[in-house]
């Protein structure tokens, strides 16, 4: 289906250590993690909180295991900080990437995102008004020149429990972002977790999408979350989330989607849960299986 040499099949570390919740795989070296994406033969991999600071040690690392970076997290404040100051840490993490041989960074708005909070995901995310949509949307174009200027190409993250969450704001995102500047990286579990018609998200915008996360759901734990008002984090813990061929997500028609359209760049499998519960390993070469089975990477 997909050509090797244009798409490249990865994995987060977030299933072996959590970013948001270092307590699920704390006990899990780094070393391990990179060495079990490897076994599972993965060609790449997101940043985890555990990952050497040192450029140099971490590319050895890498370089050992046959693995590269394919994108980083960076939380955007554009609504509560100056621009400035943002802009500033944007820049080192272009930085990092351009020296890790990086193409994409993948930003998420966490101005007034209840994500990481004890709020209910799905009755208390913030909605922004015309303002707010226009401070958003303004300083995603100028860090997207900004990440041109190393190379980079910046994608827009639409994550459960902050501003950019539903179809219909992924639809005024990408109406009044400059497509030159700013690109989509679509994630399935997200928009399927929330609800959205994920395929309708993904062919209506699938000519921006320059990076994509893998992540299937649990239906039974999302309607717990929604019925007990639980929070984001509450539901990771539970299993909201579990990887590709685990879940309900369609795959197979996400998959025949992009590759009509001539994706490149990266899959990304994301599915963040308690390690405890869900060895990693196992949990990476069921992905890895299932994408094989389906899209021949």
């Amino acid at each position: 289906m997909f050509d090797k040499k244009k798409v490249f099949l990865g994995i987060a570390p977030i299933g072996w250590t959590n970013d948001d919740m270092p307590d699920l795989g704390g006990e899990i070296t780094f070393e391990q993690c990179v060495s079990e994406m490897a076994l599972a033969k993965y060609r790449g991999c997101e940043i985890g909180n555990k990952y050497p600071g040192k450029i140099n040690a971490l590319k050895k690392a890498l370089r050992l295991r046959k693995l590269r970076i394919a994108n980083c997290w960076f939380s955007s404040f554009l609504l509560t900080k100056p621009y400035e100051e943002v802009e500033k840490e944007f820049r080192k993490k272009c930085a990092f990437l351009k020296s890790m041989g990086a193409k994409v960074i993948g930003a998420s708005e966490q101005g007034h995102s209840i994500q990481g909070t004890s709020l209910s995901v799905f009755d208390e995310k913030y909605v922004m008004n015309d303002a707010e949509w226009d401070t958003l949307t303004k300083g995603l174009n100028r860090l997207g020149e900004v990440a041109l200027e190393y190379g980079i190409s910046l994608t827009y993250h639409h994550h459960m429990g902050t501003v950019v969450q539903t179809a219909k704001e992924i639809d005024r995102l990408m109406e009044n972002t400059d497509p030159g500047k700013m690109s989509l990286l679509f994630d399935s579990g997200h928009l399927a977790y929330c609800g959205e018609d994920y395929i309708a998200v993904l062919k209506k915008h699938v000519k921006r999408v320059k990076h994509v996360h893998l992540k299937d759901i649990r239906p039974d734990v999302v309607a717990k979350v929604k019925k007990e008002k639980l929070s984001f984090l509450e539901g990771v813990r539970l299993g909201t989330f579990t990887v590709p061929g685990d879940g309900v997500v369609d795959f197979p028609a996400i998959f025949k989607i992009l590759d009509e359209a001539g994706y490149q760049g990266w899959l990304l499998v994301e599915a963040e849960q308690n390690p405890a519960k869900a060895n990693p390993l196992e949990y990476a070469i069921k992905a890895r299986k299932y994408i094989k089975k389906h899209t021949g990477l």
